[in-house]
């Protein structure tokens, strides 16, 4: 009895000096004692943004603009239709320049490119998103059960991982989405979840490695926690935020990896706005109009920066957490 109250000290203690994401000492002491976990407020966030560079809250706001924009698409007052093509009817003009009506111009069928853009995004968006959240989701999970429990189950578990990885993924993602016959962003996002959570796991069972010998998760089993307590308490918070840090790098690779398939015929089908696709219809008339494929190569070019430079600040930000653990 006593051996388990000097135990249940030493786990107390040991919970309240782990800094968790988005919580101070006072938080990671609320949540050992199983009070609920509330989301960061505002002031939080804000005071995080402020800690900032400068060029990393620029690349922030131009994400935070992008995924408004495609979100609320369809509520942008004065938005034309993306698939509409005015010339057909006498409305508007092939390959025109920037004007009132269309800021950014038209492309080779009249269609605007500005609401393009951002319906584009909305598709660019939507396929990273979801590849990283299976990749969270699946992946951390197989990697923080493997890095916690050691022995068999890890052996099995990452044997199975390190056959996905030998796996070419690019290969097969393009054979399944060709056998159902349908390119259509439902099957994108349910094929890239097959072959995204792998490099998850690798991540995911590294880190658990590290935090399942730290000095609160051996209180905690000595005290008699639960095996689920200790990986959705312990373990797996503090694998989530180097999981974020290397799923906002494949954010960027994803976007790319979108409008590669677009741009080559493979990813959404026509006349789906998507930024590869533009760039390969406006390259056509390159003579004509310099523009149509510009503005989404612009637009790609910052998005995956943006993606790029705020995933260094945020690895950065768990190298330090990880060592304060």
């Amino acid at each position: 009895m006593a051996n388990q109250k000097r135990a249940s000290s030493t786990y107390q203690e040991a919970s309240a000096n782990v800094p968790r994401w988005g919580m101070g000492r006072r938080g990671a002491a609320s949540w050992s004692a199983g009070r609920r976990h509330t989301l960061p407020r505002p002031a939080r966030l804000i005071a995080v943004f402020a800690k900032m560079p400068w060029l990393t809250k620029f690349c922030t706001l131009w994400l935070i603009l992008l995924i408004l924009a495609a979100a609320l698409a369809d509520l942008i007052p004065g938005l034309p239709d993306p698939n509409y093509q005015g010339f057909i009817f006498g409305e508007g003009k092939t390959n025109e320049g920037p004007s009132a009506s269309h800021w950014l111009g038209t492309d080779n069928v009249s269609r605007d490119i500005l609401a393009r853009l951002i319906y584009g995004a909305r598709v660019s968006l939507i396929f990273a998103a979801s590849g990283v959240f299976f990749g969270i989701v699946i992946g951390g999970l197989v990697g923080s059960i493997a890095g916690y429990f050691r022995g068999f189950l890890e052996t099995s578990l990452m044997f199975s991982v390190d056959v996905m990885l030998s796996f070419p993924a690019l290969i097969g993602f393009l054979c399944i989405t060709q056998f159902l016959g349908r390119q259509d962003l439902f099957i994108l996002c349910l094929v890239i979840a097959i072959f995204i959570w792998p490099p998850f796991s690798r991540v995911a069972r590294a880190t658990a490695l590290s935090v399942s010998g730290k000095d609160f998760v051996t209180a905690a089993r000595a005290i008699g926690t639960s095996t689920r307590r200790i990986l959705f308490r312990e373990i797996f918070p503090n694998v989530f935020p180097t999981l974020l840090a290397y799923g906002l790098v494949l954010l960027a690779t994803l976007v790319i990896l979108e409008s590669t398939l677009s741009f080559l015929g493979l990813g959404v089908e026509i006349p789906t706005a998507s930024w590869g696709g533009m760039i390969n219809q406006g390259r056509q008339d390159l003579l004509i109009n310099i523009w149509p494929p510009i503005w989404p190569a612009a637009t790609l070019l910052m998005t995956v920066f943006s993606f790029n430079n705020l995933a260094d600040w945020l690895q950065k930000q768990a190298a330090s957490r990880s060592a304060a653990i």
